[in-house]
């Protein structure tokens, strides 16, 4: 019965979503925020989430908008994924290196003590009158179609960094309903989130949404980072 349950455990391992690997990473970016006092952390057990309220300059933030309007298309899902209304934002996916943009994806690695070449090329959104994005998780599911790609190219998403832009009139929050947190926009505040549990498991409680605007438009910008050296695998 021991060797029995040893081969199951050995069958279900899969390197691309690493409990070790993503829980050591864990540690690494939790010691790193929590040792910084310009971050603050939120009062939930239940999953790791932290706030820097004043991250970006308005001016800054300004800048990053005019590229997305000016370069953004429909905001898509993984293949196989796909629901309709379920992501009816637009979306620009920046280059490597914008110079525009480089330095503040630098700055948030910096923050997070992440070496930058573990995170996927940053991604700016626009949500107009009635755009959102429902209820979802960052982390990979792996018993989807797409998994079997992404698993070789850089394997499961550890932690999120989320830059609000600007402030819509009204609506537009990012609501976690199991985590009882919904963040209204506020110009050039940072939200991060740990999408594993301690224990380098995907934290089912980090399920989230961008609620629909209901005035004016939002603007944010994403940076996701992966178990392995997701720009180095995909250069």
């Amino acid at each position: 019965m021991i060797m029995q349950a040893a081969t199951m455990r050995e069958q279900d391992f899969d390197p691309g979503c690493d409990p070790g690997k993503l829980s050591r990473w864990g540690q690494c970016v939790r010691q790193r925020l929590n040792a910084n006092p310009a971050v603050t952390r939120l009062d939930t057990n239940l999953a790791e989430v932290y706030t820097v309220p004043r991250f970006l300059s308005r001016k800054d933030c300004k800048m990053v908008t005019q590229v997305i309007n000016q370069l953004a298309v429909p905001s898509t899902l993984y293949r196989g994924a796909e629901k309709d209304g379920f992501r009816t934002s637009y979306t620009h996916h920046f280059a490597a290196n914008a110079p525009l943009t480089r330095s503040i994806e630098l700055y948030i690695s910096d923050l997070l003590g992440i070496p930058d070449e573990f995170s996927e090329l940053m991604q700016g959104q626009r949500y107009q009158v009635g755009q959102e994005f429902k209820h979802h998780h960052d982390f990979f599911h792996v018993g989807e179609g797409y998994w079997q790609t992404e698993a070789t190219t850089g394997g499961q998403r550890t932690w999120t960094a989320m830059i609000n832009l600007n402030e819509p009139k009204e609506g537009g929050e990012t609501d976690f309903p199991h985590l009882d947190l919904s963040f209204k926009p506020h110009t050039g505040a940072l939200i991060i989130w740990n999408n594993m549990s301690r224990d380098g498991r995907p934290n089912m409680k980090t399920l989230h949404a961008g609620t629909p605007v209901r005035r004016g438009i939002k603007h944010v910008i994403t940076k996701w980072y992966r178990q392995e050296p997701w720009r180095i695998l995909n250069p």
